[in-house]
């Protein structure tokens, strides 16, 4: 990831003249049309108290899944361990929920605030194995940012 890009990210979330929802949607923005193996990016946010996931702000195709309970898929999976999961290929998984038919590699990285998982990034790529550890770097930079503002 470039040093501009990482810039641009931090600007739109540091807009406090938007609300939250509209810098992490324009994260989703940049984020997919600026990075070629970025085909889907969205937040999911722990749905209340309740044991699963519901979508936040995305952009790329539509999806049905808006609601993951926790254990459930890539999401559901850092929903509960906590940890990125970084899927290199997702017809090795067993425990995947396809989005499309075109999504070959996943990567899902938490967002904490204060020392509790309250949601996280999800990126589906057309791209077999796309993410390396910059990516991951990157986003847990990103994620860091979001909790600040959330």
């Amino acid at each position: 990831m470039t040093e501009a890009l990482h810039n641009q990210t931090l600007e739109i979330l540091r807009d406090n003249q938007k609300p939250a929802e509209a810098r992490l949607q324009g994260v989703c923005d940049l984020l997919q049309s600026e990075i070629p193996h970025y085909d889907w990016v969205g937040f999911y946010f722990r749905n209340g108290q309740k044991p699963e996931l519901k979508l936040g702000p995305y952009a790329g195709d539509p999806t049905d899944h808006t609601i993951i309970p926790f254990g459930k898929g890539i999401c559901g999976q850092v929903a509960l361990s906590n940890s990125n999961f970084v899927v290199p290929d997702v017809s090795a998984q067993d425990n995947y929920i396809a989005c499309s038919i075109h999504v070959k590699a996943e990567i899902v990285v938490p967002i904490f605030v204060r020392g509790e998982n309250i949601g996280q990034i999800d990126i589906d790529s057309h791209t077999p194995d796309p993410f390396g550890p910059e990516d991951e770097k990157f986003l847990e930079s990103i994620c860091a940012e979001v909790a600040r503002i959330l």
